[in-house]
This record gives structure tokens, C-alpha cells and sequence, in this order.
């Protein structure tokens, strides 16, 4: 049962015991299933080419239509959550999730897995933004840190499991599926996920109702594909001057949309997303944070995939198996972290960045050293990955922490748009000087050590940037009482 106060729909103090663990449960497996989605592809790549035959072409757009219909939708999906129901649109997004991914693992030719993926990222627009509100509406105020902190936990160990579980799933051929396994196994997934949501989520939802803000959510997706379609592709195009024209256009807008939706707030609508929300200092300082964090991480796991296979040799799976070190220090320090982001503030996710700053440090020495061995490897990894689990779990809640609860959809569709942005700035521009380096060395395996060891700097400034911008952000301690 829930009360209507004001224009908010608010739920009980919280579910408690088993029912709140399975909620949480359900949305964590939906999160984790489709940010490994991001990632898992480039691992198979090699293999989805030689079976259908795909160009080069088609397999940037296989890897990039995902990111690019995930974060054209994410705002709005938010916004469809808060007014129509956070439950019912998370079920539906997820169900559409495992049918276009059993439509990708049916895929019989290249232009129907991008289609399939394009569907996939559309449905991830829908269902990822709706965690934050169940969340919010699943929860008492004390135990909202820890699940906030749990999907931090799984954002981050998300992004060093599909290289993994990619490589296992590719050479393993299970039941001779090849690297279709990589679609199949988000089905049981899904299916587990949808019948514990649809048993025991509550619903929640803003009320007034308004209209679905279509011109705002028109722009917002427009802005979106302006600002990812040149990052994720500009190499790919040889970055003509027409990409970077894109680009331009996005800041127009962006700025329009900004208009647009302030315009409508202040005529008494419902937006996509209320300008007020960057006024809230912990969310607008927080996406600055995420920006710089997330940009560092997303490049770093392909350019290192990059450098230990085709600059040192090692396969799929023993290039995932490399990187396992990162997936268990990040396990083991998520814990702590998740137990800690209601009241660690924002010492403990900085205290993470600049141990990710010091592992990259290590692996800059290692690496112009020589080629380190996948057990020297293994230290500068498993520190990284003890960063990333001090650093994912409390961010999340220090970003979300004044963000009011009638805004937490629409919140959380700014949060993984700005996420989606710096992971595809961070491989569009660390991407560049990697190969730009590449080209301008002779062939061979030093060139890949050399073309690493040239973003790594890159990246640990993005550590230490990011971490002193964690400074302006408040303790999350208390909430601010704003709906």
C-alpha cells in the first residue's frame, strides 16, 4: 500500500528481511546483466566476425549501437518510470532485454545483431533508470546506503567481469553455441530477476498527471546521440571534420533542452529532468566525478585488452584470466565499501581513486620496465581492483544523496547518461593517443607496451582529478528532506 503526499507517491518506512533482499536482489541482477552486456562484446568480436562474416564496419556498430541507444534513452526512461510506475517499467524493460538478447544470440547476420543490440540498449534506457527508485522506495532511509552502496559494488565489478566471463564463455563453446553464450546466458538471468520483481517490488511513481514530456525527451535523446555517435565511432570514420561538427552541435543542444525543460517546470509541468537538480551540489559535483572516474575505467580495460593480446599474445580466455586479479580485489573491498557508504561521506571514495591512481603508477613502471609476467601483473591489477571497490560503492550514494525522491528516476538516467559519456570519452581520447602512438612506432610488441605506457599518465591524472573533486561533495549521511 502506499500514500500520496503532495505530488510524490511515497512508499511504507521500507521492506524489510526477506522481501527487501530479494528486491534488491532482482534489480542488482538486471544492473549487473546489462552493464556486462557493454563490455562482454568486444571480447567476442573476433569470433562474431569470422561466423557471420562481418566487415569492420558492422562490427563497430555491433559494439557501439548498444552504448549509443542506451544513452539516447536513459533520461527519458527515467521520466517514463516516475510517471507510469518504476516497477511496471523496470519488467518491462527487462523483458525486452532477454528477448532482443535471445534476438542476438539467433542473429543469422550481421545487420540483425545490430538491430537486436540497438533493442537491447533501448530496453537498458528503460529498466536501469528504475533502480534508483525502487530503491528509494524499497528501503528505510538507514538501509538505503547499503543497497545504494551493493549497486555501486556491482557497477564495478560489472566492468571487469565481461572481458572474463566474455573470454570463458567464447572458448568454452558451450553446448556449441560459440560466442552466441555470450546473449543466451542473460536469459536465465531475466527470467530469475522478473519473477522475484514481480512478486515482491512495490510500485511507485509520481502522480500528477502530466503528460510524457516528448520535446524534452526528444532533445535529451538527440543531445545524447550527437555527443556519443562521433566519440564511439570518430576513429572508426578517420575523425572527419563532419564528426567533430556533431560534436559541436551537442552543446547547442544540450542547451536548448535545458531550456526547454526549465521552461516547462516553471509553467507547473512534469520535464524529463528538472534543471533544479544541478543546483543540488552532491548531484551536479558528483557528475563531474563520474565523468573523470568512469572515463578513466572504460578505457582502460579495452587498451589493456588490446595491449595483452595482440601485444604480448595471450588469447581471450588468458587475457581475462590476467585480469582477474582486478574482479577479486574489487570483490573483496566492495564489501567494505557497500557497509561503509552511508557514513564514510566522501573520504572513502576518494581514498579509493588514489589507490587506483597508485595501481596505475605500479603498471607504468611494469610496463616500461619490459613485459611483466601475468604474476607481476597480478599486484598492480588486484590493487586497482581494491580501488574500484572503496571507490564505486559510496560514490553512488554521495552522488544520490540530496536528490529528492519524486527526481530519482530522472536522476538516475543524468547518473548513467554522464557514466555512458565518460566511458565513451575516455575510449574516444585515450583510444587516440593509444593508436596514435601505435601508428607512429615500428611493429611489433613494443609498440603495444610503449602506446600503454603513453595513456597511463592520462589516466591516473583522471584519478587524482577526480578524487579532488570528491572534496566538494557533502557527507550522505542525511538526506535532504525535499519530497
Amino acid at each position: 500500500m502506499t500514500t500520496t503526499t503532495g505530488t510524490t507517491t511515497t512508499s511504507p518506512p521500507g521492506l524489510s528481511g526477506r522481501a527487501a533482499g530479494l528486491v534488491l536482489a532482482a534489480v542488482l541482477l538486471a544492473s549487473f546483466m546489462e552493464l556486462l552486456d557493454a563490455t562482454i562484446v568486444s571480447v567476442a568480436a573476433p569470433a562474431i566476425a569470422a561466423d557471420l562474416r562481418a566487415g569492420e564496419a558492422a562490427l563497430q556498430w555491433t559494439i557501439a549501437g548498444y552504448p549509443l541507444a542506451i544513452g539516447a534513452g536513459l533520461i527519458t526512461g527515467g521520466r517514463i518510470g516516475d510517471q507510469f510506475g518504476r516497477r511496471r517499467v523496470f519488467l518491462l524493460g527487462l523483458a525486452a532485454f532477454a528477448l532482443a538478447s535471445a534476438g542476438c544470440g539467433l542473429a543469422a547476420s550481421p545487420g540483425l545483431l545490430i538491430g537486436m543490440r540497438v533493442v537491447q540498449g533501448l530496453a537498458g534506457g528503460l529498466m536501469i533508470p528504475q533502480v534508483f527508485g525502487v530503491i528509494r522506495a524499497s528501503f528505510a532511509p538507514a538501509a538505503r546506503a547499503r543497497a545504494l552502496g551493493a549497486y555501486g559494488a556491482v557497477l564495478g565489478l560489472a566492468s571487469v567481469a565481461g572481458p572474463l566471463l566474455g573470454g570463458v564463455l567464447v572458448e568454452a563453446d558451450l553446448f556449441g553455441l560459440g560466442w552466441r553464450a555470450i546473449f543466451w546466458v542473460n536469459l536465465p538471468i531475466a527470467v530469475l530477476a522478473l519473477a522475484v520483481g514481480g512478486r515482491f517490488m512495490p510500485e511507485s511513481r509520481v502522480p500528477d498527471g502530466s503528460r510524457l514530456d516528448l520535446p524534452g525527451a526528444a532533445l535529451a535523446a538527440l543531445a545524447a546521440v550527437l555527443l556519443l555517435l562521433p566519440l564511439v565511432q570518430g576513429r572508426e570514420w578517420g575523425w572527419p571534420w563532419w564528426g567533430f561538427a556533431l560534436l559541436a552541435c551537442a552543446l547547442p543542444v544540450g542547451a536548448l533542452f535545458i531550456a526547454v525543460e526549465r521552461r516547462r517546470a516553471a509553467r507547473g509541468g512534469q520535464p524529463i529532468f528538472d534543471p533544479a537538480l544541478l543546483r543540488v551540489r552532491s548531484f551536479s559535483a558528483g557528475l563531474a566525478v563520474c565523468l573523470l572516474f568512469f572515463g578513466a575505467l572504460g578505457s582502460f580495460f579495452l587498451l589493456l585488452s588490446l595491449y595483452l593480446q595482440a601485444g604480448t599474445g595471450r588469447g581471450a580466455l588468458e587475457t581475462g584470466l590476467v585480469i582477474l586479479p582486478y574482479a577479486i580485489g574489487s570483490i573483496l573491498t566492495s564489501g567494505v565499501g557497500a557497509a561503509l557508504a552511508g557514513r564514510a561521506g566522501r573520504a572513502l571514495p576518494a581514498s579509493g581513486a588514489l589507490v587506483l591512481a597508485a595501481s596505475q603508477v605500479v603498471l607504468l613502471v611494469m610496463v616500461r620496465g619490459g613485459e611483466p609476467s601475468s604474476w607481476a601483473l597480478a599486484v598492480p591489477l588486484f590493487l586497482g581492483g581494491a580501488g574500484l571497490g572503496l571507490t564505486a560503492p559510496s560514490l553512488i550514494n554521495v552522488v544520490l544523496a540530496g536528490v529528492p525522491g519524486r527526481d530519482a528516476g530522472a536522476a538516475g538516467g543524468v547518473l548513467n547518461t554522464v557514466t555512458q559519456l565518460g566511458g565513451a570519452l575516455g575510449v574516444a581520447a585515450l583510444g587516440a593517443v593509444f593508436f596514435a602512438r601505435l601508428d607512429a612506432a615500428p611493429p611489433g610488441p613494443a609498440a603495444y607496451a610503449d602506446a600503454l605506457a603513453a595513456i597511463l599518465p592520462w589516466q591516473i591524472a583522471c584519478y587524482l582529478a577526480a578524487a579532488a573533486l570528491m572534496f566538494l561533495l557533502p557527507r550522505p549521511e542525511k538526506e535532504t528532506p525535499r519530497g
